[in-house]
């Protein structure tokens, strides 16, 4: 009797071993089908796509001080990606970014992409996926009427004010260096683009240098865009790395965008078409 006793609990132990065993192999089951998603999917599941974008930069990305909206060439593209993501182009949540900012709030996943002037460079390939590009552009200089100068050769010994993270000084660099000019200009980083300006204007740097296209939000009576330009930028947009899905759906948007002819609408309507 008392071994029939024995067995029967063994044999219940065994069960319970076995059930618990399934029970295990279930939750693992239903972990991994849990399992975060990512790029297109995981904006899917937000129902927003996040986008950073520059706010200081007329005709690209700039916020209205008078209505706080934040409007331009790439917000409109952000909303194009939203609409064929999330079907609806208000779905976007617009987030300002510098170029020293634009990365790591990409890399810590609060951004699913970045819009924001961000010239495509073999160093950026390798830390960032980018779409193919859709706008090209050049650097140049801005500097004031009054100041006699007139070509990158006059700046030797002079204040050129770049922006903080973006490859201006090197882009100036690689010129001097190319067209043999025997120069030593002096460079200021800021965290802006109206800091930049604003040092332009009292006198703290002799000229203010980034991609052309931006630098005309800048000019007015008393500036002017040198003719002189170089170091060709072009511009995509920035997903994390290893996003392929989010950067072929982005590539297949401004394929579309170009194909329909509203790519050029667009740049005609924020005055960028050349």
């Amino acid at each position: 009797m008392k071994k029939k006793v024995l067995l029967l609990a063994i044999a219940c132990v065994l069960a319970f071993g076995a059930f618990a065993l399934a029970g295990c192999g279930g939750t693992a089951t239903t972990d991994k089908s849990d399992k975060a998603s990512t790029g297109v999917q995981a904006i899917k599941d937000a129902g927003v796509l996040k986008v950073g974008v520059k706010v200081d930069v007329p005709g690209f990305g700039y916020k209205d001080p008078k209505t706080n909206e934040i409007d331009g060439f790439e917000i409109d593209l952000a909303r194009a990606i939203a609409k064929n993501i999330l079907g609806d182009e208000t779905k976007i949540k617009l987030e300002p970014v510098t170029a020293k900012t634009r990365g790591p709030l990409l890399d810590n996943g609060q951004l699913d992409l970045v819009i924001a002037t961000f010239t495509i460079k073999p160093e950026r390939l390798e830390q960032w996926n980018f779409s193919t590009s859709y706008y090209t552009d050049q650097v140049g200089l801005l500097v004031k009427k009054s100041s006699g100068i007139k070509s990158l050769a006059d700046l030797d010994g002079k204040t050129i004010g770049v922006a903080q993270g973006a490859t201006t000084k090197d882009a100036i660099e690689q010129e001097i260096k190319d067209k043999g000019l025997n120069i030593k200009p002096k460079f200021s980083e800021f965290a802006t683009y109206p800091e930049i300006n604003a040092a332009l204007e009292s006198g703290r740097v002799d000229a203010f240098s980034v991609d052309k296209s931006i630098l005309l939000g800048y000019v007015n009576a008393e500036k002017e865009i040198l003719s002189e330009g170089f170091a060709p930028q072009e511009y995509g947009i920035a997903a994390k790395k290893g996003n392929d899905d989010l950067t072929k759906t982005v590539d297949d948007v401004l394929a579309q965008l170009k194909s329909s002819g509203e790519m050029d609408k667009l740049l005609q309507k924020w005055n960028l078409a050349k």
